[in-house]
């Protein structure tokens, strides 16, 4: 067996230190020692985006990042996509065009789109399809998911406004 090493990064906004042994996967990682069941194992191989986490803001699949990759970064789960309180834009707008089916998909899809959004408030429906092809779905056929995203940036740009 391989040596653990302690590993400290901040996740959804709050500094977490766990173990982990060199091999060990941030999917793993997050599950496991932390505890953050939102992100799920799909494939196991970097190919389906349900365990899709967003790294200092970039969405990576979690499943193929090593936990000791993430040491001193910042990691958001599904579980940090609101506030807690309240959905986040993405999530209101997944809830509001059923952009869900099993949920399966879900948490790496939200991640994905909040990401999308971050860098393009107002994305053009190629670069929607660009941020997705990393995340497979098979119960929306997508349509839901891409009106969830243009709600989404509407919603970004009514509060940027009402907060100006």
């Amino acid at each position: 067996m391989g040596s653990t090493h302690e590993i400290d990064l901040v996740v959804n906004g709050e500094s977490r230190r766990g173990v982990a042994s060199a091999r060990t996967s941030l999917a793993d990682f997050l599950r496991d020692e932390l505890g953050l069941t939102g992100t799920h194992l799909g494939c196991e191989h970097g190919v389906c985006g349900a365990c899709t986490v967003l790294l200092d803001g970039a969405p990576v699949r979690s499943c193929i990042v090593l936990a000791a990759q993430a040491d001193d970064h910042v990691v958001t789960t599904i579980e940090g996509a609101g506030d807690g309180e309240t959905l986040s834009p993405v999530q209101e707008a997944f809830c509001a065009t059923h952009a869900l089916q099993c949920g399966f998909c879900t948490p790496g899809m939200v991640l994905s789109c909040q990401a999308l959004l971050e860098r393009t408030p107002h994305p053009t429906e190629d670069e929607v399809d660009e941020a997705l092809g990393g995340n497979i779905c098979r119960c929306t056929g997508y349509v839901q998911i891409r009106e969830a995203v243009a709600l989404a940036a509407g919603r970004a740009a009514e509060e940027v406004v009402a907060h100006d």
